[in-house]
C-alpha cells in the first residue's frame, strides 16, 4: 500500500515538473509562407513585338529608283520645232485693199476671220531657225546672198534651206493666218512700207567694197533680228514677213528654179504676207534686202543639204 502511494506521488511530481517547464518556455515563431514566384502575364492590350531576325539573315536594302533620262530635244539650240499641217489650198477673203502702182500689186489690209483650208492638209515636222541668218538676236540679217551661197552656209551648220511650204507653215501658224500676228496688216509690227530708195545697182554690185559698201549701207532699212517683239508667229518664229525678204527652196511647178523668195522686204507696196511667193528669180539672184534662214530635220534625223528639186534630179552635193 505504501509502495503504490509512493509511485503515485512520484508520477504526480513528474507531471508538475513538466507543466512548469512548459509554462517557462518561449512561444515558437510562426513559420512565414512565401508564395512561389508567378510568371508575368503580358497585357493583352499591348501588341506583341515581332521577332528580330538575326543580322546575318537581313535582306539587302533595295537600291533607290533612278529618274528616267530626259529625252533629247527635238531641235538644236536656236531652232524652233514646227509640228503642224500645211494647207495646199487656203480660202481667204480680203475685206479692204489698196493698189500699189509702183509694183502693180493689190495690197490687202484686212482679211476675213478665219481663213479656211479647202485643200489637203500635209503634216510637217521640222526645225527652223528662230531668226534670219546668222540666227542671232540683235544682229542684222545677212543680205546680198544668192541661193547656192545660202545653201552652203546652212550646210556648214548641218542644216538646209527651208522649203517654201515649210516657211509658209511656220509663218501662218496652226490657224493659217495671213500675217504671223493676225488678219489686219500693220507695217509697224514687222517693219514694212519703207520708201523706195532707188538703188544705184552698179555701185551696189561693185566688187570693190569701197564702192559697194557705202551704197549698201544707204539702201539698208532692216532692223536687228528679234527687235520686233510682236513680229512672231504662233510657233515662235521671228521676223518672217517684212524686214528682209527671204530665200526658200522651190517645191512646185510654178518655178523653173530651185529657189523662191518669200515674206516680202521692208519696202512699200509689196506683199509682206506669209503665203505669197515670187517664182521669177533664178538661183543667182541676190539683192540688198534679200536674206534667208535655215531648216533641219527634227529629232536628230540626218539632214540632206540639197533642195527638193536637186534631190529629184539626183544631183550630188558639191
Amino acid at each position: 500500500m505504501a509502495r503504490r502511494d509512493l509511485l503515485r506521488s512520484s508520477a504526480f511530481l513528474l507531471l508538475l515538473h513538466g507543466l512548469g517547464a512548459c509554462a517557462g518556455a518561449a512561444p515558437e515563431a510562426k513559420a512565414t509562407v512565401v508564395a512561389p514566384p508567378q510568371a508575368t502575364v503580358p497585357d493583352a492590350a499591348a501588341p506583341a513585338e515581332p521577332p528580330v531576325a538575326p543580322a546575318e539573315d537581313a535582306a539587302p536594302a533595295a537600291p533607290a529608283a533612278q529618274a528616267p533620262a530626259a529625252a533629247p530635244p527635238a531641235c538644236p539650240d536656236g531652232m524652233v520645232l514646227i509640228d503642224g499641217d500645211y494647207c495646199t489650198d487656203l480660202e481667204v477673203k480680203c475685206l479692204k485693199s489698196t493698189y500699189a502702182p509702183q509694183n502693180k500689186k493689190t495690197i490687202c489690209w484686212q482679211f476675213a476671220e478665219p481663213t479656211k483650208c479647202i485643200g489637203t492638209k500635209e503634216h510637217k515636222r521640222f526645225c527652223i531657225d528662230t531668226y534670219e541668218y546668222p540666227n542671232k538676236k540683235g544682229e542684222r540679217p545677212k543680205v546680198m546672198m544668192n541661193f547656192p551661197e545660202a545653201q552652203h552656209l546652212c550646210a556648214a551648220q548641218g542644216k538646209r534651206m527651208c522649203t517654201e511650204t515649210e516657211w509658209t507653215t511656220a509663218c501662218e501658224g496652226p490657224g493659217y493666218k495671213p500675217y504671223p500676228y493676225g488678219y489686219k496688216r500693220d507695217p509697224s509690227i514687222c517693219n514694212g512700207d519703207q520708201p523706195y530708195p532707188f538703188p544705184d545697182l552698179k555701185k551696189a554690185f561693185n566688187k570693190d567694197e569701197s564702192i559697194s559698201k557705202p551704197e549698201l549701207e544707204r539702201l539698208y532699212a532692216g532692223k536687228p533680228s528679234g527687235s520686233q517683239p510682236k513680229c512672231v508667229s504662233d510657233y515662235g518664229v521671228f521676223d518672217m514677213p517684212g524686214n528682209a525678204d527671204e530665200l526658200a527652196s522651190s517645191e512646185t511647178w510654178r518655178s523653173p528654179y530651185d529657189n523662191v523668195t518669200t515674206g516680202g522686204p521692208w519696202l512699200e507696196g509689196v506683199r509682206n504676207q506669209c503665203r505669197p511667193k515670187i517664182y521669177t528669180h533664178n538661183e543667182g539672184f541676190a539683192y540688198y534686202y534679200l536674206s534667208f534662214r535655215c531648216c533641219a530635220e527634227a529629232d536628230g534625223k540626218p539632214t540632206d543639204p540639197r533642195s527638193p528639186k536637186q534631190i529629184k534630179r539626183k544631183e550630188k552635193w558639191k
